[in-house]
């Protein structure tokens, strides 16, 4: 399962954060991320406006298309990390976020959310 991934957030996130087929998490950490050349359009909630979402995403795919990737310049670039728990996992997103790097709000409260349910099975 993915928590998120670079194309989260419209492309801007730094962060791919998964639990893989080891019992691991693993962070990859981007070496460049995008500069849009444009400011991209408000956000649109599917739910309610499908046909404003979708027009939405094909204008940010075309601005994503234009637009060049920079080096982020921060202490991880290119790393990856691998933690034994989702608890684990959800320092390193802290910490990471904590240096600059770019994550989608609920990340690290979905896997403490995870941490504290593994921890209620013992």
């Amino acid at each position: 399962m993915s928590y998120c991934r670079w194309s989260s957030d419209d492309h801007q996130c730094d962060l791919y954060v998964y639990h893989d087929h080891r019992d691991v998490w693993l962070t990859h950490v981007a070496a460049r991320r995008i500069h849009y050349l444009r400011p991209l359009p408000p956000p649109v909630n599917p739910v309610q406006e499908w046909a404003a979402y979708i027009d939405r995403y094909n204008v940010v795919q075309r601005l994503f298309d234009q637009s060049p990737l920079e080096p982020i310049g921060l202490p991880h670039d290119g790393a990856t990390f691998e933690d034994e728990s989702p608890g684990a996992c959800a320092d390193r997103v802290a910490a990471l976020r904590a240096l600059g790097y770019r994550c989608p709000d609920g990340v690290e409260e979905t896997l403490r959310d995870e941490q504290a349910a593994l921890d209620a099975q013992v």
